[in-house]
């Protein structure tokens, strides 16, 4: 007989959502079922069909966890009455896709370039193959001959300069061929990269972008791990960075413009610049213990930084294929632990970012500077995407504030 719950409104189960974001991911049979209004048999038909992802109880292995953003999805679609600002409202906050894309996708757990696998892609190719992957062209060149000097500059404020002057000056990418964006996109991509990396020696000038990074950094025996950190990093989906520069794209402005707004959008600590908390993390944990530290900051409410990741319920595959040919420093491999055994999820790129500049002593804003590499050729491919559409996105808000006069 079926067990009758308490109806669920949508408002309810919005609530309920918003709530939930503070805390595990993950939720028990018991509160999937309430959420959904189903049968324990529906809930697990959803996860046979892989509409719900599962994964087991780390306390009860005899249980499963339901994940709670495709729970949440299925049961306001069950209501039959969802609006049109609620289904918006979900694609915003990791929801379904808000906008179609060949570039990249998450699927079956892996990341897909063009429907190539990335971590099969990271063994042995380039940022430079990746980006004529993405760019659906040759391998562009994305090094200079020569950069300018960055007179002391952080490599940040220097990307987020070099960008800002040619956006100010560069043609609007509305209007042009895609041979010609193409064209001018390597020109782009190479003043960031010249801003970031800075001089580097004649020799390496016109090497790739790992190569020259390994020798700004004077650390030639990391180049291999910092190409496959790069290919790795290239693209994601629409993440927030990524989707700020389309949204730019959008109206025509300038290549420039579009991953000044990218580069402006990855320094945010939820974004780009999460590995600086590990980093903090381990030094507190190199002054207590990493069990220590990690109670302290989830007792003051700090979510664990680089630990789970919403598209990737198994586990990070991109930090699995970089953490495969690191050896951990003590403080990492016991914050791993720790942290894994206490929020009960595994560590994500963020970490294995965090732990190959320490292994390989690269400077502390090596991650970023990595990161934003790397992410530039991806954030060029869908600026070339979304100009090939011609479409402004312009998404309507839905209105919370004081009541207004009805004419």
């Amino acid at each position: 007989m079926r067990t009758i719950l308490a109806p669920l409104t949508l408002t309810s189960i919005l609530i309920h959502s918003i709530n939930m974001t503070r805390s595990s991911p993950w939720l028990p049979a018991a509160e999937a079922l309430a959420l959904m209004q189903v049968r324990p048999q529906t809930l697990y038909a959803g996860v046979s069909r892989g509409r719900i992802r599962a994964k087991p109880d780390a306390a009860d292995p005899r249980r499963s966890l339901y994940h709670r953003d495709d729970v949440q999805r299925l049961a306001a679609r069950a209501q039959g009455r969802r609006s049109s600002e609620a289904v918006a409202s979900e694609a915003i906050q990791w929801g379904e896709p808000v906008l179609p894309s060949a570039v990249s996708t998450v699927a079956g757990g892996r990341l897909w370039y063009r429907g190539q696998d990335a971590c099969a892609l990271s063994i042995g190719a380039t940022l430079e193959d990746v980006a004529g992957l993405l760019w659906e062209c040759a391998p562009p060149r994305l090094s200079a001959d020569e950069a300018e000097a960055r007179d002391g500059m952080p490599p940040l404020q220097a990307g987020l300069r070099a960008l800002a002057l040619r956006a100010a000056i560069d043609p609007p990418s509305r209007g042009r061929s895609p041979q010609a964006l193409r064209a001018e996109a390597a020109e782009v991509v190479g003043t960031l990269a010249d801003a970031l990396i800075g001089k580097v020696p004649a020799s390496a000038a016109a090497q790739p972008l790992h190569a020259r990074l390994a020798a700004a950094w004077r650390r030639p025996r990391a180049a291999a791990q910092l190409r496959r950190a790069l290919v790795l990093l290239a693209d994601h989906e629409l993440n927030a960075s990524t989707f700020a520069a389309r949204v730019t794209a959008s109206t025509g402005a300038s290549l420039a413009a579009c991953l000044l707004t990218g580069l402006a959008t990855l320094t945010g600590p939820l974004h780009g610049g999460a590995a600086r908390a590990v980093q903090a993390l381990v030094r507190q944990a190199e002054q207590s213990s990493a069990d220590a530290a990690a109670r302290e900051w989830l007792a003051h409410d700090r979510p664990l930084a680089a630990f789970g990741h919403p598209l990737y319920p198994a586990g990070d595959v991109r930090c699995a294929a970089l953490l495969g040919e690191l050896e951990l420093p003590p403080a990492f491999a016991a914050l791993r632990e720790a942290g894994e055994r206490l929020v009960g999820e595994p560590v994500n790129i963020d970490f294995a970012l965090a732990a190959l500049a320490a292994v390989h002593k690269l400077p502390a804003d090596a991650p970023l500077v990595l990161f934003a590499l790397a992410r530039s050729v991806g954030w060029t491919a869908h600026v070339l995407e979304q100009a090939a559409t011609g479409h402004l996105i312009r998404p309507r808000a839905r209105y919370t504030g004081p009541a207004v006069a009805q004419v």
